[in-house]
């Protein structure tokens, strides 16, 4: 497993590469720069903006100022924005890292209690009254866009009801211990219940049926032929085989997790990853959108690898010597 982990990591270093490239390409492929919105600005000569670009390196060829950035980035530098002029992109990046990770874990958390449960039991008993019903909600909740669902949430609970708070992380600053953790979770009820929906919904049906699929095997009825309790056969041997499609999916949520599911902390104001993504694309900061871009791309990486060692884990039959 060492080794395959090792090797794993080794084939990382030309995707890194080719990803930086057509990063670098797309954020330089977009119309305009940092400056195009202050050129109309009458009190402002050219030569001004002209002086900024060379400043930034912007006024050299397209192969340079790529040297110039992958340059700094294997000195572990990400640069300075453009929009937060004095402010690395790292410590921006920094400061609101955790609360992107913190909202993806918990919508994550959210999505797994309630999926796998109802995703078994539909699976047990197909064609009952649960089953049909969480059919419905899994359309429900492929179908409603995240933003709408979050502006129905702060409707209904925050503006008409008052239980949870619209936006932000904390309510003061000053809390700490175990009232600030309670006012974090208390702050991501709404968008963390807005961001697993649709994770919700997928992740139900792919949990039914597999479970289905697996019920179904020789293997199981064999298993049931012998007089093993029906806890054992779900337990034992039928998760095992079920989970796998599931782990997938988790190495995949990885990158999407980091992103903060960027139009949900827009509706929520909820300052992580994902706000600063979308603030850095309006102000042409392209030093901080290609480094979330290339972060986002590192986690599904990482992703996949964390899926493919709980292979192993969950199904002993699989190896990677």
């Amino acid at each position: 497993m060492y080794q395959y982990i090792i090797r794993r990591f080794l084939q990382f270093i030309p995707m890194l590469l080719a990803l930086s490239i057509i990063v670098f390409g797309l954020a330089k492929a977009a119309p305009g720069d940092p400056f195009s919105g202050k050129i109309l600005d009458p009190e402002v000569g050219m030569e001004v903006y002209e002086k900024q670009r060379a400043e930034l390196g912007l006024d050299k060829p397209i192969p340079v100022q790529y040297a110039m950035w992958a340059g700094k980035i294997l000195q572990g530098s990400f640069g300075e924005s453009i929009a937060y002029k004095g402010r690395s992109v790292e410590s921006l990046i920094q400061e609101r890292f955790l609360n992107t990770v913190y909202l993806g874990l918990f919508a994550l958390f959210i999505t797994l209690l309630v999926a796998i449960p109802i995703g078994i039991y539909s699976a047990r008993h197909p064609y009952s009254l649960l089953d049909y019903g969480s059919t419905t909600f899994g359309f429900f909740g492929l179908a409603v866009p995240n933003f709408f669902f979050g502006l129905v949430v702060i409707y209904l609970f925050s503006i008409k009801l008052g239980w949870f708070p619209a936006q932000g992380t904390l309510s003061s600053n000053k809390l700490t211990g175990f009232a600030e953790f309670k006012d974090r979770i208390h702050h991501m009820i709404l968008p963390g219940l807005t961001l697993g929906l649709a994770s919700t919904a997928s992740y139900m049906r792919y949990m039914r049926s597999e479970v289905m699929d697996v019920l179904g095997s020789d293997f199981i009825r064999t298993a049931k032929a012998k007089g093993m309790s029906p806890n054992n056969v779900l337990y034992k041997h039928t998760l095992r085989n079920a989970l796998i499609p599931v782990i997938t999916l988790l190495g995949m949520e990885l990158g999407p997790l980091l992103g903060g599911a960027i139009i949900t902390e827009q509706v929520f104001n909820f300052p992580g990853i994902g706000t600063l993504f979308i603030g850095s694309v309006i102000n042409r900061d392209y030093p901080v959108v290609m480094a979330i871009t290339l972060l986002l791309g590192v986690a599904i990486l990482v992703g996949n690898l964390l899926a493919d060692i709980f292979y192993s884990i969950v199904d002993p039959r699989i190896r990677y010597d």
